[in-house]
């Protein structure tokens, strides 16, 4: 029976996760890797572990109800946890397990010191490290020494730490097994931990060693500060030796010792230059064998015998580097900055959005990025890449200007000879547009918007009307030209050009009025309630919906405990529940292709889930009288023609007044003409969008019927072609789809950088201003104003409980979020530039708004009184 409580540590690979845990698992893969020693040992499995527990079965009446406790309920878990980890280790160890263990000591040196650590079966993951979330214990010496630090290891699985970062990492604790490595102690000059990559930038590049006297725990804990050493490309390229004053050792009877290191050695590197090289040279290996950047835990020994490798494991924080078919440096710019979503996608609305985009993508940590090497390198294209890069976002300028000003990393190229058919895409920022001359001026007149918008309509129309017909292999043939379609409707010349001509206008607007006259940001009151903006009308809209469901209070008291999304059957059987049925209906035919997120195809429509929609009707209902939509129009566009009346007679008040007045008084007719129809190209794409996923969803439900599928969001896990093929052969592989699954849940644990580097060097930017209040949080002055209130950080729209004069701080908005606008004073956002679907809404509603605030939803706690600066891009916490 001892065989399947106990194995050896070298008879382990990374296949055995499920026996003996991830840590035990990973060590006796390490044992495999080249020149790599791994100090002897053997592992307890986890076979022993569920032996244990199936003889506590009060624990499971615990584990259920720790599953329904919420990540953020402390005082609970820590209860419960601690009660679990009670009865575990009062729970005897069998006989034939504590046989088991005894025999394998017996072959390793009864006598040694070990050190019993465990390893969970959800531990030193590709996607989460667990690191210090359960228990290791050093210097462990004898046989009922050993057993009872196993039994505190099994236990050690239910930590308040390691509950918790299951819970937040989206695993159940009852899939979770304790398995417990033991090993042979190993007595360390030195010790310490190695990044193969540089864990705070990203730089694969680099590795940074970290190492102490003694054992490594103390550098660990946080007890010593280490010598820092920086390595790249084999050199040290920076040290910094510490005082280390402390040191930890182990006792001759068990246990260990916190001693002081004498005065003298306290400066003293503990490895030399030439160890910190090998060290490195080992990493590297060991990175090569697992093909992902290691955070590595080692010591050196203390008889003379070099290094020992006690644990690796993938640093899970870094962001992945997107693929490149050669070993040139590239630099990278994320799509989801500039689209307003900085979510992860899911594989079906990566490979869409790259099939329908105007200029290549590459996906990488669930999001996509634009290589700019190409522009950057042409220096007669890079100034006016990075203006207008700053026009969008200045922390993208910033910091493509770093990479810029290393000198090496961008290669200087020819200027090459412009093509046919440059033009720049719409909807497109600068970085995913494709490069070429500037679109060419057109006149000030309206028809040209109304044309544009009647085309893409008309188009629109044909796809509704043509892919009714297709199913099967047909379907995806037919939406490969669709997609061409699609692009060409962006690319017309004139699309771009309008959308241009009032972004153009904005920017003359603000410099010359601010030249002329020292006004800040005058374009932002003279865009308020301009024509023809779909997203605005979007917002207004809804307030139009509040209207019809507020006269009948039964229809308002329903709403409020909306739970299922097929409320609007049920609604039209109530008083007044007909007419507000249907007003929510005619909301949902013009807008209920959009949702949080929108650009990826597999998020839930307002059409699919309309009880998102409940939360913030109900906040119109409350905070707003009847006619608030027509009325805030109104108002807007008064307040435009009053400032434009004002800026034209102090302009005729100065030198050459007349020239400056005609010239503004058209700038202003012009983009009161374009600047509307900016949002209206990213409505097509997303009105599209829609039309493409219900004839997928469609196939899908076919395949579910035919038993290829689970369930027919399984395609969400798909590449565009991979469906295509599932769909052709009836054949999926539904491995594939579970592991993207789970890839998917860990990239939403990652933070995607503005700028990427190919070496993985993760690039945010800053700010580089002067005269901000000190405690401020600095951002980017995108709507003009003041306003000063309560602060509700709001990471779901359907969460929304908004009242008047409330600020809206989030992550980002994209056009679905326009609802709430109408219904807050001021907005702050994480991510965002001048010309990005939130901050031309904020605009056109005058809020005040400061976007690209560093972490905002964690600096800034709901509820606190905020004051939003929109004119100087700074917000100040008032309480």
């Amino acid at each position: 029976m001892s065989e399947q409580y106990v194995v050896g540590l070298r008879e382990t690979d990374d296949t055995q996760v499920a026996v003996v845990g991830g840590k035990g698992a990973h060590l006796g893969e390490l044992s495999r890797v080249e020149g790599v020693r791994v100090p002897d040992g053997f592992c307890v499995t986890t076979e022993a572990f569920r032996r244990v527990m199936a003889d506590a079965p009060s624990v499971d009446e615990r584990l259920e109800r720790l599953s329904r406790l919420h990540p953020d309920d402390r005082e609970a878990i820590r209860a419960v946890s601690e009660d679990i980890r009670r009865i575990i280790e009062e729970t005897a160890v069998p006989d034939d397990i504590a046989a088991a263990i005894a025999g394998a000591l017996a072959r390793a040196g009864e006598e040694g010191a070990y050190a019993v650590r465990s390893s969970a079966t959800a531990e030193d993951l590709p996607t989460a490290s667990f690191a210090g979330q359960q228990d290791t214990y050093l210097n462990v010496i004898g046989q009922a020494a050993v057993l009872r630090h196993v039994s505190r290891c099994w236990a050690s699985l239910f930590t308040e730490r390691a509950v918790t970062y299951r819970r937040r990492n989206g695993i159940d604790h009852r899939t979770v097994s304790m398995a417990v490595v033991v090993q042979r102690m190993v007595v360390p000059h030195a010790a310490g931990i190695l990044f193969t990559a540089d864990p705070v930038t990203g730089d694969r590049r680099t590795a940074t060693v970290d190492a102490g006297f003694g054992l490594g725990e103390a550098l660990v804990s946080g007890l010593v500060n280490p010598d820092v050493f920086t390595v790249r490309d084999g050199d040290i390229v920076s040290r910094k030796i510490a005082a280390k004053q402390r040191a930890l050792y182990a006792l001759p009877a068990g246990g260990t010792r916190e001693v002081a290191v004498d005065a003298g050695r306290q400066e003293q590197p503990a490895l030399t230059d030439a160890q910190v090289v090998e060290l490195v040279r080992l990493g590297r290996g060991i990175e090569a064998h697992f093909g992902a950047p290691q955070d590595i835990e080692w010591c050196l020994a203390e008889d003379g015998t070099g290094f020992r490798i006690v644990q690796s494991r993938p640093i899970t924080t870094l962001f992945p580097v997107p693929e490149a078919d050669d070993d040139e440096n590239h630099v990278y710019v994320s799509v989801g900055h500039q689209q307003m979503m900085t979510d992860p996608m899911k594989p079906l609305g990566l490979s869409m959005w790259q099939l329908t985009a105007m200029v290549p993508m590459h996906a990488a940590g669930g999001r996509l990025f634009v290589d700019i090497t190409p522009r950057l390198a042409v220096p007669a294209n890079r100034a006016g890449l990075l203006d207008v890069m700053e026009k969008g976002d200045p922390l993208i300028r910033d910091a493509l200007e770093a990479v810029l000003d290393r000198g090496d990393f961008v290669p200087t190229l020819p200027e090459p000879d412009p093509g046919p058919g440059e033009e720049p895409a719409a909807d497109a920022p600068a970085a995913t547009a494709p490069a070429g001359a500037p679109p060419a001026p057109i006149a000030n007149d309206p028809a040209i918007v109304t044309g544009l918008v009647e085309r893409s309509r008309a188009s629109l129309a044909a796809l509704r009307r043509d892919i009714a017909t297709k199913t099967g292999p047909a379907l995806f043939d037919y939406l490969i030209e669709a997609f061409d379609e699609h692009k060409r409707v962006l690319r017309d010349p004139l699309n771009m050009q309008a959308i241009m001509a009032g972004m153009e206008a904005t920017w003359w607007l603000n410099d010359n009025l601010h030249q002329w006259l020292g006004e800040k940001n005058a374009a932002d009151t003279l865009t308020l309630s301009a024509p023809g903006n779909i997203t605005s009308e979007m917002g207004l809209a809804l307030l139009d919906v509040a209207d019809a469901i507020r006269p009948h209070p039964e229809v308002v008291a329903f709403l409020q405990n909306v739970r299922d999304e097929d409320y609007l059957d049920e609604l039209a059987k109530l008083p007044g529940g007909a007419e507000a049925r249907d007003a929510i209906e005619s909301y949902l035919d013009q807008y209920g292709m959009r949702c949080v997120g929108e650009i990826d195809i597999t998020r839930p429509r307002w059409s699919e889930r309309p009880a998102a929609l409940v939360p913030v009707i109900l906040d119109n209902i409350r905070n707003f009288g009847p006619g608030a939509a027509a009325r805030r129009f109104e108002e807007g566009r008064q307040r435009a023609r009053e400032k434009e009346q004002e800026v034209l007679a102090r302009l005729r008040d100065l030198p050459d007044g007349e020239r400056k007045a005609a010239e503004t008084q058209w700038m202003i007719e012009r983009v009161r003409t374009f600047i509307g129809y900016r949002e209206y190209p990213k409505y097509n794409i997303v009105c599209r969008t829609f039309v493409y996923k219900q004839a997928l969803l469609a196939e899908a439900e076919r395949l579910v019927r035919a038993g290829v599928l689970a369930e027919k969001e399984d395609i969400y896990y798909l590449t565009f072609p991979e469906l295509h093929e599932t769909v052709r052969s009836q054949r999926v592989d539904r491995r594939l789809v579970r592991e993207r699954e789970e890839a998917f849940r860990s990239y939403g644990a990652l933070t995607p950088p503005r700028v990427l580097t190919s070496d993985g060097e993760a690039l945010t930017g800053s700010y580089r201003r002067e005269g901000v209040p000190d405690g401020a949080l600095v951002g980017l002055a995108v709507s003009a104003g003041t306003v000063e209130g309560r602060a509700r950080v709001i990471h779901d729209m359907a969460e929304a409980d908004l009242e008047a004069g409330d600020i809206l701080v989030t992550a980002f908005t994209d056009p679905s979020w326009s609802p709430l606008f109408v219904a807050v004073k001021g907005l702050v956002t994480e991510v965002g530039g001048l010309m990005t679907h939130g901050a031309v809404i904020a605009r056109e509603y005058g809020l005040p708004a400061v976007v690209g605030v560093d972490r905002a939803t964690r600096r800034i706690r709901d509820g606190q009184r905020i004051r939003v600066h929109g004119s100087d891009g700074y917000v100040e916490i008032l309480s």
